[in-house]
């Protein structure tokens, strides 16, 4: 009986200790599920995260691309506008000669030297392709013409000799040039009033 005893209650107690390790299986899967889906959870929000870093580092290297490009454009069109203008200086100190020529070549055709004409015309010729070789073209106003001062600099008015004339050019006392599109020395006229 004792023997009954003894062998009842171990059959008990592997019983309650199987109950035991069952319960205690399914508690440790319960753990490993919820420590699973704790680390399953904190990789997507890992995850999310290198996404949304992912994203920030895009949008950084297009804004850069974008502000590269404006650059490259800008730097362009500096670089063609400051070929277009590069003589200016040299060609605005070239302008009183051009005068100079011009008033000379007015006097020495009033004189009967053929010789000498001929000389200061070729060197006048010269010295104007040259200059317009170079960009340099004359601003074309004529007496007659309305008075814009856009592209000319009244320096007086005088009477009208005709109605015609009136708020238009009288006279051209310097002439005018421009380099490419943009004007280097308004022509200096006489306006009838």
């Amino acid at each position: 009986m004792f023997k009954k005893i003894f062998k009842n209650m171990s059959q008990e107690n592997s019983e309650n200790a199987e109950k035991d390790l069952t319960q205690e299986n399914v508690i440790n899967e319960s753990e490993e599920t919820v420590n699973e889906g704790i680390a399953s959870a904190e990789e997507l929000t890992q995850e999310e995260k290198l996404k949304e870093e992912l994203a920030k580092e895009k949008d950084k290297f297009l804004r850069l691309f974008a502000e590269f490009e404006n650059y490259k454009k800008r730097t362009s069109k500096e670089r063609i506008d400051l070929f277009k203008t590069a003589n200016q200086e040299v060609l605005q100190a070239m302008l009183p000669v051009l005068d100079d020529f011009d008033r000379a070549m007015a006097q020495i055709s009033k004189t009967e030297d053929e010789v000498m004409l001929k000389g200061v015309e070729l060197i006048h010729n010269k010295l104007k392709d040259t200059l317009v070789s170079k960009g340099l073209e004359l601003v074309d106003i004529k007496i007659g013409d309305d008075f814009n001062a856009d592209y000319a600099e009244a320096i007086t008015q005088i009477p009208a000799p005709s109605e015609e004339l009136k708020g238009k050019v009288v006279d051209v006392v310097e002439k005018g040039y421009k380099l490419g599109e943009k004007i280097i020395r308004f022509p200096k006229v006489v306006i009838g009033n």
